[in-house]
């Protein structure tokens, strides 16, 4: 099962790698209404110089739940009694994992796949869906003469009506759902969910809360900024929020189980003994013969020692039965 794991991460790393880099699904391309308002926005520029860069959402994205999950891990580890702590090693197909690292292991990896997971659900709805960005024409520039637009009724399906950058163009056709917000609710939900099932505050019950409403802030801001810099519509960002916390909470709760540790099932109890009734009155059975022992009876009984003495084998003795099975068997 590791090594089947190990495939399907994999798989999942190549998949994203592949709608985010490569050309090998190909967008949809939309048309659009001549002098639409909605994709009329201007030009935001490219995506580094936004309020929130995918350099910096990206990078919080993995540090903030690896040191989060770190140290509540450690803390959880170093903080338990001697007699407390979990020592038996866990053996699977190829290594040997301390119950420390195994849950380390776990809770990170499966986020991973999460992470991956949730990039290659946004680069799919993008590139099928295709919709424009709300400065979709800024970057297109269509030459509205040349097409014939004559009122805003007049929808445009040609593949050669933009006259912009290619690159931008296709960026600008790639809106629904909107990635970074998508990233960023993923985050958010699988570090609250962490701190909320796994932390233990002493002494404040404002610890946690403040916690996670910061974290799930910062998520709902990114969202914010890509709709106020021009990136995205209100729906694109509501559809990666959807997006992010419906993968986050599937994977926490059906997949590591609330983050606790699996138990293996105790063993099936034995069956009770049946003592024997005591103070019941015992009968004694005669002894019944059988045919082989009358044939054989005379051989038998009359075999002699080398001193010619008689030697009798010793019969059989009576069975003791409880009296009460007797009259019921009757």
């Amino acid at each position: 099962m590791f090594y089947f794991q190990l495939v399907i991460m994999a798989g999942t790393v190549l998949l994203a790698y592949y709608f985010e880099y490569t050309d090998t699904f190909p967008v949809h391309v939309q048309g659009f209404f001549c002098f639409d308002k909605a994709f009329s926005k201007p030009y935001p520029g490219p995506e580094d110089t936004s309020k929130a860069p995918p350099v910096l959402v990206y990078s919080l994205v993995t540090a903030i739940p690896t040191v989060t999950i770190l140290a509540g891990e450690l803390s959880l580890f170093f903080m338990k009694s001697e007699s407390a702590r979990e020592k038996t090693i866990v053996t699977g197909d190829c290594c040997y994992f301390n119950p420390l690292l195994r849950r380390i292991v776990r809770f990170l990896g499966v986020y991973s796949f999460g992470l991956f997971t949730t990039t290659i659900f946004a680069n799919a709805g993008q590139v099928v869906t295709g919709n424009q960005t709300p400065h979709f024409l800024s970057a297109c520039r269509p030459n509205y003469t040349a097409l014939g637009c004559q009122s805003a009724l007049q929808y445009i399906t040609e593949r050669r009506a933009c006259t912009g950058n290619p690159l931008v163009i296709a960026s600008a056709r790639k809106s629904f759902p909107s990635k970074d917000a998508a990233l960023s609710v993923y985050s958010a939900v699988y570090t609250v969910m962490y701190v909320t099932l796994v932390f233990t505050a002493k002494g404040t019950r404002l610890a946690k809360p403040t916690v996670c409403l910061t974290l799930l802030s910062l998520a709902v801001l990114v969202g914010v900024v890509r709709v106020a810099e021009y990136r995205n519509h209100w729906s694109d960002v509501l559809a990666g929020y959807l997006t992010g916390g419906a993968i986050a909470a599937f994977l926490v709760t059906c997949v590591i189980n609330n983050f606790q540790q699996t138990r293996p099932g105790m063993p099936p109890p034995r069956p009770p003994r049946q003592e024997p009734v005591v103070g019941m009155p015992m009968m004694s059975l005669p002894c019944v013969e059988s045919p082989l022992e009358k044939l054989s009876g005379p051989q038998l009984h009359s075999q002699r020692s080398h001193d010619h003495q008689p030697y009798l084998f010793p019969a059989t003795p009576d069975v003791l039965i409880p009296s009460r099975s007797i009259s019921s068997e009757v």
